[in-house]
C-alpha cells in the first residue's frame, strides 16, 4: 500500500502551553519495568470508600505486565470493565444527530513542567508545521483513516483512528489503532461506551463548508459505521493516565476490533481497500518524513476535514519516565479530535504506522513509540475474539 497521498485534533481543547523549549531527557529506545519511587498512599477518588492504594503495589503490578500471556491479558481486561457491549444497541445509538454532535476529544496538554525525569540535555523541539486539508475526494489510500466515535460521562465525542493490518487475518483485518485516552478515562476512569469507527468520513466533501447538517448519511459515512466489540489499552494507562502529558502518555495507544455494518460480510480492510502494518520498535533516527493524519475539531478546525502535517525532519524523542519507550514529537498544530490519528512513514517500500497522536500544544504534537510492550499487547489482542 502506498503512502497517504499528500495534496497542495467531548469539548474544545484546553489552552496549550507554548513552552516548547523545556529541558527533558533524550532517550535511546528501551523498555523496562517502572523504576522504583518512594512508596506513599494515593488518595482515593472523591466519595470513594475504598482504602488508599499503595504506589508500590501499582508498580509491582505494572512490572509484571511484560511477562503476561494472552490469557493474562484477557483476564485483566474482563476484571477491568473491558466487556463487549450489545452490538445492535451500539449500532442504534449512533444516529445522524449523535454523529454530527460528537465533539473533538481533548488532546492532553503537552506541559513540559510535568516532566519529572532528571535533565541530561536540552531538547530542541520541532518548529510549527501547519496542517493541511486532504483534497476531496479523498485519495483511496487515505480511506484507512477515519473518526473514532465514543460516549463518555460528559457526552459524545470523537477521535481519529487507522485501519491496521492483522497478521492473524491477512487481508481481512477488522482492527483500528487509536489513542488510549480516546477509549478509556485513565486513572480513576473507566472504559468509554458505544465505540464506533467511520472510515473515510466526509470523503466526498459533501459535509464541508457548513453543510454537515444537510449532508446525506451516505456522504457522512461512505463506508459505513463499524461498531467495536472489544479493545485493549496498556494497564499503565488505566492506572496512571491523566489529562496532561505524564509517564502514562508513553503508553497512550489502543487497538480496537470492529464488526461490519449490518448486512455486510466483508472485513474492514476489504471494505476500505487496504490496511497499514504497525512498525513496532521504530528507532527515531530511522523514521523518515513522518506524517500525522486526523480530524481536528477545536479552533481553527471544524472536525469535518481530514487534515495532515508532513514533517521533513525526523521526530524528536523525549521522555517523562526513562524506563519507558519515549514520546516522539513532530511540528503540527492539529487540535482536539485528531487524537489517536495515525503517524505514517515508509519502511521497505510500504506505508507503515509507527505512532499516534497523544499529547500536544500549539506548536507540536507527540505520540508514543510503540515498543516491545505494545507488540505484546497487540499479539495478545489478536488471540481475543
Amino acid at each position: 500500500m502506498s503512502a497517504p497521498h499528500r495534496t497542495p485534533h467531548r469539548t474544545p481543547r484546553r489552552a496549550r502551553t507554548a513552552a516548547a523549549a523545556a529541558l527533558v531527557t533524550v532517550l535511546a529506545l528501551t523498555t523496562a519495568a517502572c523504576q522504583g519511587q518512594s512508596p506513599h498512599p494515593v488518595p482515593p477518588a472523591a466519595g470513594s470508600s475504598l482504602p488508599p492504594v499503595e504506589l508500590s503495589d501499582i508498580q509491582d503490578f505494572i512490572a509484571k505486565v511484560p511477562s503476561w500471556k494472552a490469557d493474562d491479558w484477557s483476564k485483566w481486561a474482563a476484571k477491568n470493565g473491558f466487556t463487549p457491549e450489545d452490538i445492535e444497541a451500539v449500532r442504534n445509538f449512533w444516529d445522524h444527530k449523535k454523529v454530527d454532535d460528537a465533539k473533538g476529544i481533548d488532546t492532553p496538554t503537552a506541559d513540559p513542567s510535568k516532566v519529572r525525569t532528571p535533565t541530561a540535555k536540552e531538547v530542541v523541539f520541532p518548529s510549527l508545521i501547519r496542517a493541511r486539508p486532504q483534497a476531496h475526494p479523498y485519495d483511496p489510500n487515505t480511506a484507512v483513516v477515519g473518526k473514532m466515535l465514543v460516549e463518555t460521562d460528559e457526552g459524545t465525542g470523537h477521535c481519529s483512528g487507522t485501519v491496521v493490518s492483522d497478521p492473524s487475518n491477512p487481508g481481512k483485518s477488522n482492527l483500528v489503532w487509536t489513542a488510549a485516552h480516546c477509549v478509556h478515562g485513565g486513572k480513576d476512569g473507566k472504559p468509554f461506551r458505544n465505540l464506533a469507527f467511520i472510515p473515510a468520513y466526509n470523503r466526498s466533501g459533501a459535509l464541508s463548508n457548513g453543510k454537515k447538517k444537510t449532508a446525506p448519511d451516505a456522504d457522512r459515512a461512505p463506508l459505513g459505521i463499524w461498531v467495536s466489540n472489544n479493545f485493549y489499552v496498556m494497564p499503565q494507562w488505566t492506572k496512571e493516565g491523566l489529562h496532561y502529558g505524564n509517564p502514562a502518555s508513553q503508553f497512550d495507544f489502543a487497538v480496537v476490533r470492529v464488526v461490519p455494518p449490518k448486512g455486510s460480510t466483508r472485513s474492514l480492510e476489504e471494505t476500505v481497500g487496504g490496511s497499514v502494518p504497525v512498525w513496532f520498535g521504530a528507532q527515531p533516527e530511522d523514521i523518515a518524513s513522518p506524517s500525522a493524519y486526523g480530524y481536528p475539531a477545536a479552533t481553527p478546525f471544524d472536525g469535518v476535514e481530514l487534515e495532515h502535517c508532513d514533517s521533513a525532519p525526523k521526530p524528536t524523542p523525549f521522555v517523562f519516565d526513562r524506563s519507558r519507550p519515549p514520546m516522539l514529537s513532530i511540528g503540527c498544530n492539529m487540535t482536539g479530535g485528531s487524537s489517536g490519528g495515525g503517524w505514517f512513514t515508509r519502511k521497505d517500500g510500504k506505508t507503515v504506522l509507527f505512532s499516534n497522536t497523544s499529547i500536544g500544544n500549539d506548536i507540536w504534537l507527540a505520540g508514543p513509540n510503540l515498543g516491545p510492550d505494545a507488540k505484546r499487547m497487540f499479539d495478545a489482542f489478536q488471540q481475543t475474539r
